[in-house]
């Protein structure tokens, strides 16, 4: 019954928003910081120095979204996503950024995404014109993944307009096969992240993909409009609240490349939200995906797979639809890791200003409660938070959290309100008592560096046992984050199915020291973005861990005494098919300092 009040006293303002008068924006929790505890005696936070190494990378360009100076719409304020992935299978992965647009684009000028090859030695190339991955509309989010079986890995770009599916062709070229694999739509729609998975467990990947909002310019009042929307006394973008939210859409594979658009007959189309990032995972252990999705000023959903095809939305009975008050917030990213290491995927997401992120922990059977603040996350208040990560920066086995923050709108440092467009990054380090640390103001000029930041996502692009961070900065370059501080021993984990894709939805438990820790591949996530399929696992000072893989289609496999510090690819039907020594972890860090050195840094 409370949920039932509450609703409809939600409902009622979202009807008086429609007036013509000024019109509220943005959903924050009106939360205030919690000061961060110190730290138990006895327990020493790990050094860490993170710094930018994407100009020496090659990473130079730009990425546009909107107006850099006053934003008429709110799609100017999203931003993009990035993907880290081997798209020539070199064993070097890859990154690949996808660019916006603007309102008051010149027809003339011509945007591109941003296709970088991986040279080798954190050093890239600019491959964008010859890989036929051309920009037709405003970007938004991207995902990856091999939907046709044939060994090269695809991505799927999201836009405000058609959709794109790029089909790798296997000679360093895309083709856009959108129409030709049954994705094209009728009309122009805002669609924003999404996710390849296997949620019928067949052999083939299917596809889902958030949408976000029915936006059309010409019916939404612009800053200083009648009707236009206020936030703390200034005008702004019209959006999320007072649009109308769109659905879900999911497209099952066919088994030969094709897809068949199952939305209503699944039941994603039952539950509409201004959908954002997509985060797929096993949330209640039963060997089935399942799929979250943040909303933003709405509910976020919770689709449970009901193993038959379909899916039942209960975000709000599992415990992750609002905070911990029960309030809808402004979700944007989310990333799923077991930060306790009991055995199930705990979720992580991030929110608008006045507002804390969420820390859902699992307790069983696919249902959740918040525990931000018990957990030490309810530190800072005053970032908009995008993208996020669970990551082992420190390689002791736990997994930390990065947060990536940015304002929405690019004249805030002008407003008065004590917020800057510009903002720091974010680094929790995992005490291992289920309990963060922030180490933000002690993590490095990488953390430190202001940037309006957006798409997040984590690699190892050096092939040294350690994870880099991307990061899609608004209006300016890229950032490439190189944690230069000490680390213990790590392993990766490469996945693949017996054609040789890799496998995405399967379940690994890693063992050491009799200790053990959980991750599955997942294409998506972080904030409308794709991550590295490889799995990174942090082992401490453990040189031997045994593994064990729950395969998508629910085989089990088990592999021993891997050895530390080895990049292991492992195939379903065939077993370990390569063990690769990782590159020694102090050349990368040598290689940075000379070519500073020569470049007068």
């Amino acid at each position: 019954m409370k949920r039932v009040l509450f609703a409809l006293m939600l409902a009622w303002p979202a009807a008086v928003l429609v007036a013509p008068e000024a019109r509220p924006q943005m959903m924050g929790g009106g939360r205030t910081p919690r000061p961060g505890k110190p730290l138990p005696l006895g327990l020493k936070a790990p050094a860490v120095r993170f710094e930018d190494l994407a100009a020496e990378a090659g990473l130079v360009g730009i990425t546009v979204s909107g107006s850099d100076k006053q934003q008429a719409y709110i799609v100017e304020n999203t931003g993009t996503g990035v993907a880290i992935f081997d798209y020539d299978n070199d064993g070097l992965q890859d990154i690949f950024f996808v660019n916006g647009d603007r309102f008051d684009r010149d027809p003339a000028q011509r945007l591109t995404h941003f296709l970088y090859r991986n040279l080798g030695g954190l050093r890239f190339e600019d491959v964008t014109a010859p890989s036929g991955l051309v920009h037709t509309d405003w970007g938004q989010g991207v995902c990856a993944g091999d939907f046709d079986n044939d060994g090269f890995v695809d991505l799927h770009i999201g836009y405000w307009g058609q959709n794109v599916l790029f089909r790798n062709q296997g000679d360093g070229t895309f083709r856009d096969e959108t129409k030709k694999r049954g994705l094209a739509m009728p009309g122009r729609r805002w669609s924003t992240g999404c996710a390849f998975l296997d949620y019928d467990r067949d052999g083939d990947l299917d596809l889902f993909v958030a949408r976000y909002l029915d936006f059309d310019p010409v019916k939404v009042p612009r800053p200083g409009m009648p009707g236009q929307c206020m936030w703390k006394g200034f005008p702004v973008v019209c959006g999320p609240i007072g649009l109308p939210q769109e659905t879900m859409a999911l497209y099952r594979n066919d088994g030969r490349g094709r897809f068949e658009d199952v939305t209503a007959e699944s039941g994603v189309g039952e539950a509409p939200a201004a959908g954002l990032t997509v985060l797929t995972g096993d949330y209640d252990n039963d060997g089935w995906t399942d799929v979250y999705v943040t909303g933003d000023s709405t509910p976020s959903r919770h689709f449970i797979n009901l193993r038959d095809g379909r899916f039942q939305e209960a975000g709000e009975f599992t415990g992750v639809a609002y905070n911990e008050d029960g309030h809808e917030q402004s979700g944007m990213g989310t990333a799923a890791g077991d930060y306790d290491r009991d055995g199930l995927l705990d979720i992580v997401k991030t929110n608008f200003t006045d507002d804390i992120p969420n820390l859902y922990r699992n307790i069983g059977e696919g249902s959740f409660i918040g525990v931000t603040t018990a957990a030490g996350l309810a530190v800072h208040t005053q970032y908009v938070s995008w993208g996020v990560g669970f990551l082992d920066f420190d390689h002791d086995g736990w997994k930390d959290i990065f947060i990536a923050n940015g304002h929405v709108y690019p004249d805030i440092d002008m407003r008065n309100v004590g917020q800057t467009f510009r903002q720091p990054r974010l680094l929790y380090w995992n005490r291992r008592d289920g309990e963060f640390h922030d180490l933000s103001a002690d993590a490095g000029p990488g953390i430190a560096a202001r940037h309006s930041s957006r798409g997040v996502a984590l690699g190892d692009l050096d092939n040294d046992g350690d994870q880099e961070i991307v990061v899609a900065n608004m209006h300016e370059v890229p950032s490439l984050l190189k944690n230069l501080g000490k680390k213990g021993n790590s392993i990766l984990i490469q996945a693949q199915t017996p054609t040789g894709r890799d496998a995405i939805g399967a379940r690994l438990v890693l063992t050491a020291g009799g200790k053990s820790q959980i991750d599955e591949i997942r294409s998506g996530g972080y904030y409308i973005s794709q991550g590295d399929f490889r799995v990174h696992f942090g082992l401490g000072t453990e040189t031997l861990a045994d593994l064990q893989i729950r395969w998508p289609d629910g085989e089990v496999a088990s592999y021993h005494n891997l050895p530390a510090n080895h990049w292991i690819a492992v195939r379903q039907g065939s077993g370990i098919v390569s063990s690769r020594k990782l590159s020694d972890a102090g050349q990368p860090e040598a290689a940075i300092v000379s070519r500073r050195a020569s470049a007068g840094r």
